[in-house]
């Protein structure tokens, strides 16, 4: 929101006040200011959480009083628009940290680390300028680069260069020829993050998935491999040291997603798939030859509780499983090898577009069940057609009607005809190879 709010006053020159949750106010006064325009932003606060109350309650908060300054609310609103901005509302430069610690004993140095904020919680590699240099081995690119510097939560400012990357890459416990993969990741910062218990995931196509050792096959999604674990690990620092993100500080997620430990990196197992069906990244423009990272993201991930029977058709069991997800999302299907072959030699489709097609028709849910959803009431809701909402509510209606939302990643070793389906968007793959 202050992102939205602060782009108003900067491209239209017009006043404009945030309204918010209360218990995010106090990162939007502070990280806007700091970290994006420099310039302050006015907020007023509302008690949450405000989903599936009724109109009469939603009515009191605005008849209520402002929780950040205490005033009636639309006063407060008034008063933000109109009143000059004091000097105490000008945030003062974040101290920097220096670009070296002074020496200590181990001990102390993982426990100032995770102190700081600087780890998962789990020991880290200490990062020595010798380890450094190493790390900087594995690129072309040299340590004073600026990857990127719109890195923060909501596209704030801070910018950061090959060398950090290089620190929280040798933090994670990474190899140097990781680190073309690592510096990709990093450059898709800020990450999405929710007030909702969402989740990311980290597909990586291409020869170098060979070249690293990242997993595509038996136990991909699992803690298996060296290069997946590492790879997801270092999303995790990254998300935290260089988008800064701090729970109940800068995030805000009610209950997060185990998920998150790893951001579910894998390897899309390409020399599986079936005659006709693309690799991700070729599918989106990319040459097979070429290496790509795709971040994904998403809340729903569901397994399919048991392997594809005979009698009932894999592409069925899948479109009966798309009813858990949210409404007006996407989908992700992570499907082992013989699974896609199934739908490929067996139910006919030969390329992953024409099973994506197929879903998009056949996906259904319930009205009740799609209006029910928060996102699709809160945005579909002031717009939608009044026939279109007042339909029976067991009526079934298609909830996933866009196949280019549809993405399938085939992974697994073969050994058990099983599969996810995720609400998981995908983002656009971005090459590896440009940071080797």
């Amino acid at each position: 929101m202050s992102r939205f709010c602060g782009s108003i006053e900067k491209e239209y020159g017009l006043p404009t006040v945030a309204l918010s949750n209360e218990n995010i106010v106090s990162f939007g006064i502070d990280g806007h200011a700091k970290y994006s325009t420099g310039m302050p932003l006015r907020f007023v606060g509302m008690p949450y959480p405000f989903t599936g109350l009724s109109e009469e309650k939603l009515k009191n908060y605005l008849n209520g009083t402002d929780n950040v300054t205490g005033k009636p609310l639309m006063q407060a609103i008034i008063d933000a628009l109109t009143l000059p901005i004091k000097e105490s509302e000008w945030p003062g430069e974040p101290a920097p940290e220096p670009r070296l610690l002074k020496p200590d004993t181990e001990d102390n140095l993982q426990r100032l680390f995770k102190d700081k904020g600087w780890t998962d919680y789990n020991p880290v590699i200490l990062p020595t300028e010798e380890k450094v240099k190493r790390m900087l081995e594995g690129t072309s690119h040299a340590p004073d680069e600026l990857v990127k510097k719109e890195a923060g939560t909501f596209g704030t400012q801070r910018p950061f260069t090959v060398e950090k990357i290089a620190i929280i890459a040798v933090m994670a416990g990474a190899k140097p020829e990781y680190f073309p993969v690592i510096l990709a990741l990093s450059s898709q910062v800020p990450y999405m993050d929710s007030t909702t218990s969402s989740s990311r995931m980290v597909l990586i196509n291409g020869p170098i998935r060979e070249e690293i050792g990242v997993n595509s096959g038996i136990g991909a999604l699992g803690p298996n491999a060296e290069a997946n674990s590492v790879i997801g690990r270092s999303m995790v620092l990254i998300h935290k040291i260089i988008q800064g993100y701090k729970e109940g500080v800068s995030g805000f997620s009610s209950l997060s997603n185990p998920i998150l430990y790893n951001n579910l990196t894998i390897a899309e197992n390409e020399e599986n798939l079936p005659e006709g069906w693309k690799p991700f990244h070729v599918q989106k423009g990319f040459k097979p030859e070429q290496s790509t990272l795709t971040v994904f993201f998403g809340w729903n991930f569901v397994n399919c509780s048991g392997s594809v029977v005979e009698h009932y058709a894999p592409q069925l069991m899948m479109r009966d499983f798309t009813r858990v997800l949210a409404a007006t999302s996407g989908a992700t299907l992570i499907m082992d090898p013989s699974v896609a072959n199934l739908l490929m030699e067996t139910q006919g489709f030969k390329t992953k577009e024409a099973f994506h097609e197929w879903l998009a028709k056949n996906a259904e849910m319930p009205a009740r069940q799609y209006w029910a959803n928060s996102i699709v009431s809160g945005m579909q809701g002031p717009t939608g057609a009044k026939d279109y909402k007042d339909i029976p509510e067991e009526r079934m209606v298609n909830h996933m009607s866009n196949p280019k939302m549809i993405n399938t990643v085939v992974v697994g070793g073969k050994t058990a005809s099983v599969w996810f389906i995720s609400d998981f968007m995908a983002g656009m793959p971005v090459s590896i190879d440009a940071w080797r």
